[in-house]
């Protein structure tokens, strides 16, 4: 145990965080306790990509599973918080290639092996930075089980799920449209596409009929695509055009003769009831064209520019073409109107570059068996993944009843490269663990995994899986809660339920906290574009790791996006400092008391028993608001307890006894003081660990660190529940005695007369019990407590619960003043009694609400009724 007395007078984060730190790795605190008696708990980290620096959505969302894993590891459970992070394939690709370029080389210079060499050089530079940050924000993660998305084991894990989802039919190769990413040159799923409204135009058009009989009017947003068409397509009961199904039209530009069809998909009521179809370039049309048979012509190339069948376009960028093909259908008279257009275009999500819908052979996942499955295990309590909020189940739901077959293939080099081999000369496709024995005459498929592939194992591959004996995996999987954001409920958390199910038969973890996105005070998304995004280790610079651990965890509620405040941040510094001059005060007094002295068996004040009391209370409501993931709210009982009831009265009212002369009371003072602070700093621990290990060192305590040592419960020989009532009316008493000296600027150092009229003889011995701390904290010169006492003239007056207030103020008190004071508090307390009638006249509240709480409204009811009768009667006086 540190010295009591070497508390520096001011705080300092910086040396604190780092010694803390470092101690409680080195210390293997943040290991499971390896004991099979304990109640396993586990969490694994949402894995950051390894593509930049943390920003503050990181830094909340490790924060808060920080609280959690804190929590559980005091409350003596065997907690495991597993970490790692995840290669990010197209992210961490194009950073590389960027980087490259600065120095004027290209991946293709490199070579396959130099670019992923070059990779891995990067995913190290970047991954030590983000340990530095975990460690700045004070995480408590095992790092001896750190895993990596491309690392050997989640790899060898990884082409296992391939070749057996393979081999039972739910993955394929096949064409199909597929959201293309020009200037990546990879294949993106539905959710990489980031719809934005654009402004655009339809460009109509009349194509000739091949007989010359006369035209059919078509409309489209992309022109550039009609180098594609292969057939126009109407509603086969449309009377305008049941006479042309069958017939020919000819392609403008092209020439080509390309059939008029019939499809139930045309709507008669849009445009010309007519449309284009371009089967290598839409995905609906792609549909209609497998119903029709209809040839597939790819006009594009990968990245975007025209290919050899755009005929005279070919190598044109393909907005470039857009514009010429509109300056040239318009010289051939067949565009005869452009129609300005506001409406939806799918951009990349990682490049920005719009996603162009792209024929292209890919593999894909089967998913409706794997949604079926997955959405089963909410059938039942004991199966199910519990949303928190709930809410979040129905988007969870819709997104897994409407989801599309999951395009897994992706053009790059990072990333887990597909385990099929193509024979050179067959064709033949081969998957499977291993390459093919006779390797020279097959070639493996150059793509790789969609990095969510990969991530969408990560619960149960980092335990240990495929390996079913793993020692992690029969101990803590399933995990108990995943945290993370509502933004990539679609991409991670869905795929690694159906996951989850598929390869292990149950879920991955039982709960699901989804917390909001951070923005900042004026509500909007943090981006480099607004220049209103913020780092989290300037915030930690500057108001230390605490501070803004106890702001990330307490600034909303679960499922909403939070606002970030420097004036908030400043506060909960402010709230840092307030416990640390309070530990100070109380470490200054304990007289060198050590753990093994401390008694909370003898006597105690009333004060005493009444933090204790509270001490047991806000244990009991903190642990039951951390359990239901309102951090909010803890930590807003914590606040509480420790500013209010804590600081400002028990170590006030603690000093009458510490300052006193009775030895034996100012020995139990003492341990009561030692145990509230050592217990409070456990409670607080979660949200600020590295404050309260500086002061919990310096306390009279036993073990090595606060962050095993055993959390705090509510104990039942130190609840008082007489002496919370004696110190609630002590307080409204003070506090009122506090005010209408502030009211009449009579400073606290003046001595004045009180007077109190009890209304029982219960509430005499009450208020003498407390005796001592009236005439400390409001300074009388005489004081009466007598139910007997008579109403003195010219007197301040307060109408309390279960007294009367007298503060005889002579020469200071202007009686027409305090006439309306008091005039103004019968309003207020007519409006009370008002509001009570009503309620208890409403026969469907006397009907639904439960007994003890309409009786509790009678209560109250009566309690306004009797202050209001001593405001009337004291008004009565006054004017008399």
């Amino acid at each position: 145990m540190e010295n009591q007395h070497d508390m520096p007078t001011k705080y300092d984060p910086k040396q604190t965080e780092e010694k803390w730190y470092d101690y409680w790795v080195k210390g293997g605190y943040f290991k499971p306790a390896d004991d099979p008696n304990k109640t396993p708990y586990s969490i694994v980290i949402p894995p950051p990509n390894v593509t930049g620096k943390l920003h503050l959505g990181h830094a909340w969302d490790v924060t808060l599973q920080d609280i959690l894993i804190r929590t559980k590891r005091m409350q003596g459970y065997d907690a495991l918080w597993l970490p790692g992070m995840d290669h990010a394939g197209i992210a961490t690709q194009a950073k590389v290639e960027a980087r490259l370029r600065e120095n004027n080389v290209s991946k293709y210079d490199l070579g396959r092996q130099g670019f992923l060499d070059k990779s891995w050089e990067w995913k190290e530079e970047y991954a030590t930075f983000i340990r530095e940050q975990w460690a700045k924000v004070g995480i408590s993660v095992d790092y001896s089980r750190e895993r990596f998305t491309l690392d050997k084991g989640l790899s060898d894990a990884v082409n296992e799920v391939f070749v057996t989802l393979y081999e039972k039919g739910l993955i394929y190769r096949g064409e199909y449209i597929i959201n293309w990413d020009p200037q990546t040159k990879t294949a993106l799923s539905d959710i990489e596409v980031i719809h934005q409204d654009v402004h655009g135009a339809f460009y109509h058009m009349n194509y000739p009929l091949a007989d010359g009989s006369g035209v059919i009017e078509v409309a489209t947003t992309r022109p550039e695509t009609m180098l594609g068409d292969t057939a126009v397509a109407v509603h086969p009961k449309d009377d305008r055009y049941s006479h042309l199904i069958g017939k020919k039209v000819k392609l403008p530009i092209i020439g080509r003769e390309i059939p008029i069809v019939a499809d139930d998909y045309v709507d008669r009521e849009f445009g010309s009831g007519a449309v284009k179809i371009t089967p290598a370039h839409d995905p609906n049309d792609f549909e209609i064209g497998n119903r029709h048979d209809l040839p597939r012509v790819l006009v594009m190339n990968e990245d975007g520019t025209m290919n050899e069948n755009a005929a005279n376009y070919e190598g044109m960028d393909r907005f470039d073409c857009r514009k010429q093909i509109v300056k040239d259908l318009e010289d051939l008279g067949v565009l005869f109107k452009i129609e300005e257009h506001q409406h939806s275009v799918g951009h990349s999500e990682r490049s920005g570059a719009v996603v162009e819908p792209y024929l292209s052979t890919q593999w894909f996942v089967k998913m409706k068996p794997l949604a079926d499955q997955a959405l089963g295990l909410q059938e039942t309590e004991e199966t199910k993944v519990t949303f928190v909020p709930e809410r979040f189940e129905n988007t969870y739901s819709r997104w897994m009843e409407n989801i599309r077959d999951w395009c897994i293939s992706r053009q790059l080099w990072w990333g887990h490269r597909i385990p099929a081999w193509h024979h050179k000369e067959t064709g033949e496709i081969y998957v499977g663990m291993e390459a093919p024995s006779d390797l020279e005459n097959w070639e493996q498929d150059e793509d790789v995994l969609d990095t969510w592939f990969s991530s969408a194992l990560w619960p149960f591959t980092t335990m240990g899986w495929p390996d079913t004996d793993s020692a992690d995996f029969k101990r803590y999987y399933p995990t108990n809660v995943l945290v993370t954001g509502y933004d990539i409920l679609p991409f991670w958390v869905s795929r690694m339920i159906f996951q989850g199910k598929e390869f292990t038969g149950e879920r991955p973890f039982k709960d699901v906290l989804i917390h909001g996105l951070i923005r900042d005070a004026d509500g909007r998304k943090m981006s480099k574009s607004l220049g209103n995004g913020v780092d989290p280790q300037d915030v930690i610079k500057k108001y230390g790791a605490d501070s803004l651990r106890f702001f990330l965890a307490t600034g909303s509620t679960p499922g909403n996006d939070l606002r970030f405040y420097w004036e908030k941040v400043e506060s909960t510094w402010n709230f840092g400092n307030k416990i640390w001059n309070a530990s100070r005060f109380a470490l200054m007094n304990l007289d060198g008391l050590t753990f093994d002295q401390i008694d909370l068996t003898t006597e105690k004040t009333i004060a005493d028993k009444w933090i204790l009391t509270k001490l047991g209370e806000t244990a009991e409501a903190v642990t039951h608001a951390i359990d239901k993931y309102e951090f909010g709210e803890a930590g807003r009982l914590l606040y509480s307890f420790i500013w209010d009831d804590v600081c400002d009265w028990y170590i006030e009212m603690a000093k009458l006894t510490l300052y006193g002369e009775e030895e034996q009371a100012k020995a139990t003072t003492r341990s009561v003081l030692a145990h509230v602070l050592d217990q409070t700093m456990r409670m607080l621990h979660p949200f600020m660990p590295f404050i309260t290990e500086e002061i919990w060192q310096h306390l009279p305590h036993q073990g090595e660190s606060i962050t095993v040592a055993e959390w705090p419960t509510h104990n039942a020989s130190h609840h008082f529940p007489e002496a919370l009532e004696d110190m609630e009316t002590l307080k409204a008493l003070i506090k009122s005695i506090r005010n209408t000296r502030s009211e009449l600027n009579v400073p606290m150092s003046k001595q004045i007369e009180l007077m109190i009229r009890p209304s029982n003889e219960a509430f005499a011995e009450r208020l003498n019990r407390g005796r001592s701390y009236i005439e400390k904290f409001a300074n009388p010169s005489d004081l009466q407590i007598a139910t007997s006492l008579k109403t003195p003239e010219k007197a301040m007056s307060h109408a309390l619960t279960g007294m009367e207030l007298f503060l005889p103020l002579a020469g200071l008190l202007d009686i027409d003043a305090e006439v309306k004071r008091l005039d103004k508090e019968k309003e207020k307390l007519s409006k009370e009694v008002e509001r009570i009638e009503k309620k208890l006249a409403n026969q469907g509240f006397i009907a639904k609400a439960p007994a003890n709480v309409v009786e509790e409204e009678k209560s109250k009811k009566q309690d306004y009724e009797a202050k209001r009768q001593s405001v009337i009667d004291r008004i009565a006086e006054l004017k008399a």
